[in-house]
C-alpha cells in the first residue's frame, strides 16, 4: 500500500497539480509556501511595506485565476516572480494616474504634506536608487542580486536573452555608481 504525502511535504508541482484540479487546500499551501517570496520581491521592488502588501495580495489572486496556465516548462517561482513585476508595474501605472489626476484637481498640495524621509540605512539607500533605474535596468538588478537568480534564470523571468540581462546589470552598475555619487552616499 502506498503511503500518501503530508500536504506539508508535498511538492510544488504535486500543489500545482491539484491546484489545477480545484482542490483549494494545495494553492492554499502554494500560497502559505511562496507568500514570502511574493512580499519580498514586490518589497524590494516598491520600497514600501504597505505598497508591498497590496502587490502580493493581488499576486495571490491573480495567481488563482491563473494557476491553470502554468504549464511547468520553467520554474514555478520564476513564473510567480514575472506575475509579481507584472503586479508591481500595474500598481505603478495606477498610482501615476491617480497622482495626475489628484494633481490637476488641486488636491495634491494639500494631501502631499512633507517630503519622503530620506533612508538613513546605507543598503536602502541604494535599493532606493535601484527604485530609480528604468524598468529593464531595475528589473534585472532586483531579480540578479535581489533575489540571488542566474543571469540565465533572470533572462527567463523577463523574457530576454541572458546576454541582455549582462548589458542591463551593467548599465545600472554604472548608473547606480552616479546616483549614488550625486547623493554623497560612495
Amino acid at each position: 500500500m502506498a503511503m500518501m504525502l503530508d500536504e506539508s511535504e508535498a511538492s510544488d508541482a504535486e500543489l500545482i497539480g491539484r491546484a489545477k484540479g480545484g482542490d483549494r487546500g494545495a494553492f492554499g499551501k502554494l500560497l502559505e509556501r511562496h507568500y514570502d517570496f511574493v512580499y519580498r520581491a514586490a518589497y524590494r521592488w516598491c520600497g514600501k511595506k504597505a505598497d508591498a502588501e497590496d502587490i502580493a495580495q493581488e499576486v495571490c489572486v491573480r495567481l488563482g485565476r491563473a494557476i491553470r496556465d502554468y504549464h511547468g516548462s520553467g520554474a514555478f517561482t520564476t513564473w510567480l516572480y514575472t506575475m509579481t513585476l507584472n503586479a508591481a508595474r500595474d500598481m505603478m501605472r495606477k498610482s501615476i494616474r491617480e497622482a495626475i489626476k489628484t494633481e490637476a484637481y488641486g488636491a495634491y498640495g494639500l494631501i502631499s504634506g512633507e517630503a519622503p524621509a530620506e533612508p538613513e540605512d546605507p543598503a536602502e539607500a541604494l535599493w532606493a536608487a535601484v527604485r530609480m533605474l528604468p524598468d529593464k535596468q531595475r528589473d534585472a538588478v532586483l531579480l540578479v542580486y535581489g533575489e540571488g537568480l542566474s543571469h540565465a534564470l533572470a533572462s527567463e523571468a523577463m523574457g530576454i536573452s541572458e546576454a541582455t540581462v549582462s548589458w542591463h546589470i551593467h548599465e545600472a552598475k554604472k548608473r547606480l555608481k552616479a546616483l549614488m555619487l550625486s547623493a554623497g552616499e560612495v
